[in-house]
């Protein structure tokens, strides 16, 4: 059985090689809650997997993205991500980001993304 530090870890490495959706479809609970910075969240495995399509299919360049840091609690992990890349709606970003990821029974329950404008 992997530990959350080993799923988190291939995550991490999944949405570096540009496979965020199978990385999406490995380790997010069906019932998966996921929010950007205070916004309202959204819930479920199917609104989020659409919502992850869109933004992805939005970028019309991607310059990098590296994962500078990982840690890991009880049932929860976080990563401060920088990226890098252009949006066809929000144009040049260049920016870090921490995801906080809450785990229950080996799956993402809950992630919250927080980051600046």
């Amino acid at each position: 059985m992997q530990t959350i530090k080993e799923k988190i870890n291939h995550l991490n490495q999944l949405i570096l090689e540009g496979k965020a959706i199978d990385g999406f479809e490995l380790y997010y609970d069906d019932e998966v809650v996921m929010q950007e910075n205070e916004l309202a969240p959204t819930r479920g495995k199917t609104a989020n997997r659409e919502r992850e399509l869109n933004f992805f299919g939005s970028i019309t360049e991607f310059r990098g993205a590296k994962a500078l840091d990982v840690a890991i609690g009880e049932n929860v992990s976080y990563v401060k991500w920088h990226f890098d890349y252009t949006h066809k709606d929000w144009g040049t970003r260049n920016y870090t980001q921490v995801s906080v990821q809450h785990w229950k029974d080996g799956k993402i329950v809950k992630e919250q993304f927080f980051y600046g404008n």
